[in-house]
């Protein structure tokens, strides 16, 4: 299922993860040539893709939400 980008944060390892408006996180790293995402390491790039959808997989499993709309930064 898609869901639309709604924040980001740092994980423990300094990995940038997406806050999907479903409540679930997704790993959005740069990590070429595996994984080509030079957007992330901005701020300019991340508030570039805000409101844009990724593929929730945790969605699709029926997983319980990561966080909770007070939970979210604002």
């Amino acid at each position: 299922m898609e869901r639309k980008i709604v924040g980001f944060h740092l994980d423990e390892e300094n990995d940038w993860v997406a806050e999907l408006e479903c409540g679930h996180n997704q790993h959005v790293r740069h990590n070429p040539p595996w994984i080509n995402r030079p957007w992330v390491v901005t701020p300019e790039g991340r508030a570039k893709v805000l409101g844009q959808v990724l593929k929730c997989k945790r969605c699709d499993d029926g997983a319980p939400r990561d966080w909770f709309s007070s939970d979210q930064p604002a």
